[in-house]
């Protein structure tokens, strides 16, 4: 494929042409760029970019500790290996990343810097027409014939603060994880930390090393699984000379394999399952530490299941920096938190890591035909296409596995409906609902009684709807979509086409 030539000045009014437009260079957005470069190498595509550069979660978090809770053997690339420990941090999820770009010449399709404002649709030319504001603040159009969404699902630098009574009249500062500022400085300090999860679980082992004590004040506790960080079945393998892709594919079958029997279990025997991790849990604590603090009211995976690498956040409750308090918040005071059963935390910072606010398709508006669109009118395929909106996907990935799973799924399954449209003559694809579920009930795009986090809880209402039937929805369901969506029939009622210079195609 010949390179893109440069983009023309953004003030010159030029719209610039492609077959495909991605959005977001984050690990989904790097995903569709290989496989679109891989594929369908006759296809002129674009990635555009808000931030200034690639990584998404990954330079957008900063927060101390900042790591994933996702192995890096199934979060990473299923086409690059991973060679690291399997819980990495940031730093090193954004090396792997930027070897992964220049491996495969793909900086030049990426162009930084450019925050969406508005994506249209229109049907006499078959082409999306997206318009983007750079940081001088200049616009610039761009215009496809395929809009591949893999900008993620919540507001990036803006956490959800929660209203908490006397927040003003506290002394010292209040921070969000989502929007951590790297020159805050906390040594020697009383920490409160509000929240429980994957965040908090990286963020109080980090901050307790050098910070007077943190304490993590949460309303509910959360499931952890503490373990070694190294992957046993890699460090046997690799002494014996074995090539690093076969380590990695071997590794990867292995985890997917034994997360299939434990979501599957969880199901099956949460009682004997949440048995389990509250004794893995108990086994770091100090004696007759409160397991309280650690028991969930919730059956396990109803929630994500944090990974504790190396039981960092229980070693710091063993040593006396770090402790935990569970109860509702009554308010803040001058120099802390009072909870509701009366027990004042004191604190010289408070920090939340109480989550983030969902975004819907990149908070972009979107158009059809010059009329408003609201996703969440419109019904789901899969979790990646929807009703009544043409020639585009939505990169959504697991909350029981990891996201990238289904990134590289979608990416594959976009190439292969790409090109049957190119060996159809169509330029046009969107999903159609069978008359039979017209009139079906609408369902949230996760059921709650399947998995019920806060974010989804708060926003769920502002995604789209699922329908009665499996393709109807997003099932969430590595296991099985691995093996369905390959073999999805691209000429299914499901889908319908057409051309821009005829009304329907065969």
């Amino acid at each position: 494929m010949d390179a893109l030539a440069p983009p023309r000045p953004a003030d010159d009014g030029a719209i610039t042409d492609v077959d495909v437009l991605v959005v977001g260079a984050g690990i989904s957005g790097l995903s569709a760029a290989w496989h679109l470069k891989e594929r369908l190498p006759h296809k002129r595509f674009l990635v555009l970019e808000r931030e200034a550069s690639f990584g998404g979660t990954w330079l957008t978090h900063t927060f101390p500790g900042i790591r994933s809770d996702s192995d890096l053997y199934t979060f990473g690339f299923g086409f690059k290996p991973w060679v690291g420990p399997p819980i990495a941090t940031a730093a090193e999820i954004q090396a792997y990343l930027g070897e992964m770009i220049a491996q495969n010449d793909l900086d030049r399709f990426i162009r930084y810097n450019h925050s969406i404002e508005t994506a249209a649709w229109d049907s006499a030319t078959a082409r999306w027409t997206l318009t983007a504001c750079l940081p001088d603040g200049t616009r610039r159009q761009y215009r496809a014939s395929f809009l591949w969404m893999a900008q993620g699902y919540y507001r990036h630098h803006q956490g959800h603060w929660p209203d908490y009574p006397g927040m003003a009249d506290f002394k010292g500062p209040i921070v969000h994880t989502e929007e951590w500022d790297q020159g805050i400085d906390y040594t020697g300090k009383r920490v409160v930390l509000i929240g429980s999860g994957a965040t908090a679980a990286t963020v109080v082992p980090a901050m307790a090393e050098t910070a007077a004590h943190v304490t993590m004040i949460q309303r509910s506790p959360t499931y952890f699984i503490p373990g070694r960080n190294a992957n046993e079945l890699a460090d046997t393998l690799r002494p014996l000379g074995v090539d690093e892709a076969i380590i990695h594919d071997i590794v990867r079958r292995k985890i997917l394999f034994d997360q299939d029997q434990i979501v599957a279990q969880c199901r099956a025997a949460p009682d004997a399952v949440a048995a389990e991790l509250l004794a893995g849990v108990q086994a770091l604590l100090p004696e007759g530490f409160d397991m309280r603090h650690f028991t969930p009211r919730y059956r396990p995976w109803h929630q994500r299941i944090a990974f504790v690498p190396d039981g960092d956040l229980f070693a710091g409750v063993r040593a006396g920096k770090a402790s935990v308090v569970t109860g509702t918040i009554q308010r803040f005071t001058p120099d802390g938190v009072e909870m509701q059963d009366g027990t004042h935390v004191a604190a010289d910072m408070i920090v939340l890591a109480t989550g983030f606010n969902l975004c819907v398709f990149g908070d972009i508006a979107f158009s059809i035909d010059g009329q408003p669109l609201d996703m969440a009118d419109t019904v789901t395929w899969r979790g990646m296409m929807f009703t009544g909106v043409p020639n585009l996907v939505w990169v959504f990935g697991y909350f029981r596995a990891s996201w990238t799973l289904r990134s590289d799924l979608i990416s594959e399954f976009t190439c292969r409906l790409l090109q049957h449209m190119e060996t159809k003559g169509v330029d046009r694809v969107e999903v159609v609902l069978p008359a039979a579920l017209a009139s079906a009930p609408r369902g949230p795009w996760v059921d709650p009684d399947d998995f019920n986090p806060n974010y989804l809880a708060r926003d769920q209402h502002l995604l789209p709807k699922t329908a009665p039937g499996p393709e109807w929805r997003h099932s969430q369901d590595y296991w099985r979509e691995k093996d369905e969506i390959p073999r999805v029939d691209l000429d299914a009622p499901a889908f319908r086409y057409a051309s821009a210079r005829s009304p329907v195609a065969a």
